[in-house]
């Protein structure tokens, strides 16, 4: 497994050996001891899956205190985390990479971040493991082209949830 850091402060890339034939291919997503090795010291407690067709944008979204390490396991998305930790050199900036199915990546956002993609392929199904409970009352997010961000979409013709065009203007400090 190589390991990537990035210049956002605990944000890590993890692209897994990848052992392919004519039958086609086999890795390890998870293993705990190997991940706790190369810097990940993180608890896990769920793990979610995301469907979605081309064009859709999710995000930016958030839980408190929650982690995730997430990947596309179909399809192929432009993947976005937002740091919104006010103390970071990073405070306010996008980090953005291409997960797809045909390399496998993963991507750790840890606490303080906020997280979205847009689909690219025709269907998308995306997988997280979460560092913490989903909490409907808790949840929050900012509204995806917040100025704020100035984040680079790929392009601006979206499918949007009600929620994701609604979602208010950055505000901050918030619950982390």
């Amino acid at each position: 497994m190589q390991v990537i850091k990035t210049e956002f402060e605990g944000v890590l890339i993890f692209k897994p050996t990848v052992f392919r034939d004519t039958r086609g291919a086999f890795y390890e997503n998870w293993h705990e001891v190997k991940y706790q090795e190369a810097g990940l010291h993180v608890s896990f407690i769920q793990d979610d899956f995301s469907i979605s067709k081309k064009h859709v944008l999710r995000g930016l979204h958030g839980q408190p205190g929650q982690a995730r390490l997430i990947q596309t396991v179909v399809g192929k998305v432009w993947d976005v985390l937002v740091d919104i930790r006010p103390q970071s050199k990073t405070f306010k900036r996008y980090f953005s990479i291409i997960l797809s199915e045909d390399e496998p990546t993963q991507v750790f956002a840890p606490v303080g971040f906020i997280h979205g993609f847009c689909v690219l392929s025709d269907q998308t199904i995306m997988h997280y493991k979460c560092s913490t409970y989903y909490d409907r009352t808790k949840e929050f997010g900012f509204r995806w082209n917040d100025p704020t961000f100035h984040i680079d979409w790929p392009n601006e013709n979206f499918i949007l949830s009600t929620k994701d065009s609604e979602q208010p203007l950055f505000n901050c400090p918030h619950e982390l």
